[in-house]
């Protein structure tokens, strides 16, 4: 199984930290590993560069982009695709600060919630601890000046 931590970074932050990704994951690594008094620092850090998902808009859009699918299921904040027989599904629970997407088998499940994920504005990082994997969802574009 693959988890994959997704969180809505601020724009001045994620262009600030742009190619120094790994700052971000060992922030949210040392988050899921730290004693409790360090914790609640990290925590604050990390409230501090990360924007609430705008809900409404979030649900609609996956709904959206999953009514197409016949192996799609929905209850409350978490969407499924595939079933849980098969060896290929996905499922995203949606929270206020922070997407979880959970995939088993082949990466055609999750490649369809983070297809839809890449639609939204924002700066989108998905970050997998286990395997110390991370990354934008839409890479930001270098700007390049001429100057004359």
């Amino acid at each position: 199984m693959r988890c994959y931590h997704i969180y809505s970074i601020s724009e001045d932050i994620a262009n600030f930290f742009y190619g120094r990704e790994r700052l971000f994951y060992n922030l949210f690594h040392e988050h899921q590993y730290a004693p409790s008094d360090l914790k609640q620092i990290i925590e604050q850090q990390i409230q501090y560069i990360t924007l609430p998902f705008p809900l409404l808009h979030l649900h609609r859009m996956i709904s959206q982009r999953l009514s197409k699918r016949s192996d799609y299921v929905s209850e409350g904040n978490v969407y499924w695709i595939g079933r849980e027989d098969e060896s290929n599904r996905a499922q995203l629970e949606i929270n206020k600060r922070k997407l979880l997407l959970y995939a088993w088998g082949s990466y055609d499940a999750e490649s369809f919630f983070f297809e839809a994920l890449r639609q939204m504005d924002g700066r989108l990082l998905a970050i997998d601890l286990q395997n110390e994997r991370y990354g934008w969802l839409k890479p930001l574009k270098e700007r390049n000046y001429i100057i004359t």
